[in-house]
């Protein structure tokens, strides 16, 4: 087969996977809503860490528009673990070395 290795393939894949869900447990992001009204701590497996609110905006008495800048903050925070989960598995499948597969 040309020199098509499958086990060895699988080997490095494993390995890229075990890395990958490594990486996922180490990464942590903040993202922040309404001036820093509602910030949102996610790690790379989209587990929400932690969760603060400015007591100013609790004063307010607005829970719709708490509502709303949670919901934003949180889904930030999924974005940007998207966006670096993405960056980070595209540059590990080039280093599997498959290429046309």
């Amino acid at each position: 087969m040309g020199g098509f290795n499958l086990q060895d393939l699988m080997s490095k894949a494993k390995a890229q996977y075990d890395t990958l869900q490594k990486k996922m447990q180490e990464t942590v992001v903040e993202a922040s809503s309404g001036g820093g009204t509602v910030t949102a701590k996610m790690d790379g497996r989209k587990q929400l860490l932690s969760l603060r609110i400015d007591p100013e905006a609790v004063k307010s008495g607005d829970v719709e528009m708490l509502q709303d800048l949670v919901l934003a903050a949180v889904n930030e925070a999924a974005r940007k673990i998207d966006t670096m989960m993405q960056s980070t598995v595209g540059g590990m499948l080039g280093g599997l070395g498959i290429g046309g597969l």
